[in-house]
């Protein structure tokens, strides 16, 4: 009877925890009251044109996805999860404050200047959304021995009950977190359309800070790896000590190989993470046997590295990922976005619409996704993770392919009323963009979930804040490299009269459809070689099972 009822009793998820689901939605509510309408402010009220609006905010998303690997090592490293936190929380709001005020302000401040509040933001973000998640987690206390916690909940968990219950908490984080961006969306585009910039700012700060003060407010109610439950395990510390991190960082520049866990591999791979983290966690005067030491260092790095072809390969997605953001409003701008006479659709509203299939789909994941995946596989061990990042990558591409149908059908509309004269062309109406933002958030639950689970369970524990990190930062790098593509194509295309070529001002001249072909056939060769590289990764190992 304790069996069949100690599953039941530790596969939920504990009051501390669903207070930080809680305040990691309302971050992504003010977050999102920034960042979903930003390019129409910058285009409709700053001034910019389409392609250095789009650029600019890629760039932005970018560093803010990019910074969170920094802050991972100091987190892991430095300080402990709770002081990053804490730090990080309250430029945050500095930053979200300065933006406020500089809509205020906005006729007496040059344009660039916008951009340090953007980027203090930006930097409070990337300490505060990572950290956050690693400080859930903790949250779990479902007894890892690996971690040799004794302070942990006695569990007597499997690994497969332990591999639900993180993915319990990783689906319902990203359930958390859609759901504050679906009211950022919503309700903050239609406020900054209608009701002014200057209030649909100050609203996202005040919820920000609210949270952060919820934050302080529950902090007994935490565990917190923290140097006093260090000194109550015996001195040994919970973290990577610093010159574990700097023999890493070193043992990473001279090497040449990345070495890949075998395709045979029954969790060898896995077995020497946990055991080559017990010198990585120790002090320097416990480090008595120097010929052991050495080698756990590259032992780690050759893990870590290990992951960086699928970080590599996910660089698609992410580009993919920021276009709601910059193209389908900008999209959106050009198509009928009225209701009746009166009522105006913020064209940005439509990305609730990937919050809201987002929201709907998680809860139905567990209950009838993986048990249809296991009635047409005939097996019972449900979806891995990285076959669960290898579904959302096709949904991408069809997505992808969809936008550039609809594109191609509102160009051919906007051209032909056009050419037949009259006082009003015809245009298409937003909701045909419907499709291409749902099939996004489809794929976000499969690949983004995927994702954060991945990253997470393939690092030691001491070190699981660097691996949200290394997650957090395939989004970074996918922006940078978003901009690059838009620099580059805008060259590539541009004709006599028409500078910009594909991403033109003029709503006749521009050809985001061809854009959107192009990403779809970039992802669709990324999601070819990720097939490949999937040969090499343990299912299990990789679903942290």
């Amino acid at each position: 009877m304790s069996e069949e009822k100690a599953p039941a009793r530790k596969v939920t998820l504990s009051r501390p925890c669903i207070l930080i689901i809680v305040m990691a939605g309302v971050e992504r509510f003010a977050n999102k009251g920034v960042g979903s309408n930003l390019v129409t402010y910058l285009t409709g009220v700053v001034g910019m044109s389409t392609p250095a609006a789009a650029k600019s905010v890629v760039a932005w998303t970018g560093v803010s996805f990019m910074l969170p690997l920094v802050s991972a090592i100091l987190a892991d490293s430095y300080w402990d999860r709770y002081s990053t936190i804490a730090v990080s929380s309250l430029l945050y709001i500095l930053g979200m404050a300065a933006i406020t005020a500089w809509s205020v302000l906005r006729r007496r401040m040059p344009r660039p200047t916008l951009f340090l509040p953007l980027y203090l933001m930006a930097i409070g973000q990337g300490g505060y959304q990572p950290t956050l998640q690693a400080f859930g987690a903790d949250q779990l206390g479902i007894g890892d021995k690996d971690d040799d916690d004794d302070d942990a909940e006695p569990a007597g968990l499997t690994a497969e009950e332990k591999g639900k219950v993180k993915s319990m908490f990783f689906q319902w984080w990203y359930f958390g977190l859609c759901s504050g961006s679906l009211l950022g969306n919503s309700t903050m585009s239609y406020v900054q359309d209608n009701f002014g910039w200057v209030l649909g700012f100050a609203i996202p700060t005040g919820v920000m800070a609210l949270s952060v003060a919820a934050f302080f407010c529950c902090t007994p109610l935490y565990r917190q790896q923290t140097q006093q439950q260090q000194q109550h395990k015996g001195g040994a510390s919970s973290k990577p000590s610093q010159s574990g991190i700097f023999k890493f960082v070193k043992s990473i520049i001279p090497s040449q190989k990345i070495s890949l866990p075998s395709k045979d591999d029954n969790g060898d791979a896995i077995s020497e993470l946990e055991l080559q983290e017990k010198p990585l966690k120790a002090e320097r005067g416990e480090a008595k046997e120097s010929s052991q030491d050495e080698p756990a260092t590259p032992s780690v790095a050759r893990v870590i590295l290990g992951l960086l072809p699928i970080w590599a390969i996910l660089l698609i997605f992410a580009v993919i990922f920021q276009q709601p953001m910059t193209f389908f409003t900008k999209q959106g701008m050009l198509m009928d976005h009225t209701i009746g006479h009166a009522f105006v659709i913020p064209p940005a509203m439509l990305q609730s619409s990937i919050t809201i299939s987002i929201i709907l789909l998680v809860p139905m994941y567990d209950r009838v996704i993986i048990p249809l995946f296991n009635a047409v596989t005939r097996g019972t061990g449900g979806i891995t993770v990285l076959q669960r990042i290898g579904v959302g990558m096709v949904l991408s591409v069809v997505a992808m392919v969809v936008a550039a149908l609809v594109e191609s059908w509102r160009l051919r509309v906007t051209n032909a009323a056009a050419d037949g004269g009259g006082d009003a062309p015809r245009r298409l109406k937003i909701f045909w963009l419907l499709p291409q933002y749902v099939l996004l958030g489809v794929s976000d639950v499969f690949t983004v979930v995927g994702m954060q689970e991945f990253f997470y369970t393939k690092v030691p524990a001491s070190m699981r804040t660097i691996g949200i990190g290394l997650y957090l930062s395939v989004f970074g790098v996918g922006g940078f490299l978003g901009a690059f593509l838009i620099t580059a194509l805008e060259m590539a295309t541009a004709r006599p009269g028409n500078s910009r070529g594909w991403f033109s001002d003029d709503p006749r001249e521009a050809h985001l459809d061809n854009y959107y072909w192009f990403l779809a056939l970039l992802c669709f060769i990324s999601f070819v070689l990720y097939t490949h590289l999937c040969k090499f990764y343990s299912g299990k190992n990789a679903s942290g099972k």
